[in-house]
């Protein structure tokens, strides 16, 4: 991992120090987001941006949970998330272009249309594989989501793998019959 990457990874940790849960979330999104722009052949200054906006994605819930009555819904964490991004970017040393793509991204990663660019596409495409089984989302819904919102191969195919029934399995990962 990059050195600023891991400065940022430490840094949100401590925003989300006794919040284990936050924490647990933005690593499987930054886990995914990681692999999915590996497997899809991203150039490194766009991985950079990917896995900061990764880790930085949700870091609006706390002020919104503060700010509107424990309220952190998608439009709330977009609205407050990108100044609280910003300030935890700078301290880790990112570029002020990287830094403006980055809160962009904090700032739209839950808005599904209009997507420009395979950083947006796969941050979206990796919060919503960690928050479908979070959620505990009804196989119809993903099967909705795999057709309407994942555009890329690999997201595709991972979001396809996760609904499978879990049925036993042979040795070498084939359903038994």
């Amino acid at each position: 991992m990059d050195e600023k990457i891991n400065r940022l990874f430490f840094a949100m940790c401590q925003y989300d120090a006794g919040d284990p849960r936050r924490i647990q979330h933005f690593v499987k999104v930054h886990s995914f987001a990681m692999f999915i722009g590996y497997a899809e052949h991203l150039d490194n200054r766009v991985l950079e941006i990917l896995e900061a906006a990764a880790v930085v994605h949700d870091c609006g819930i706390h002020v919104c949970e503060q700010k509107y009555d424990g309220q952190c819904g998608g439009s709330l964490q977009e609205k407050e998330g990108p100044a609280v991004a910003r300030v935890l970017l700078e301290n880790c040393g990112f570029t002020p272009e990287q830094v403006d793509r980055i809160c962009y991204l904090v700032a739209h990663h839950h808005t599904y249309t209009a997507i420009d660019g395979a950083d947006y596409r796969i941050l979206v495409e990796a919060d919503f594989l960690v928050n479908m089984y979070d959620d505990s989302l009804p196989d119809e819904a993903v099967r909705a989501a795999l057709n309407s919102i994942f555009r890329t191969g690999t997201g595709k195919k991972l979001c396809a793998q996760m609904i499978q029934k879990a049925e036993k399995r042979k040795p070498g990962g084939t359903a038994e019959k």
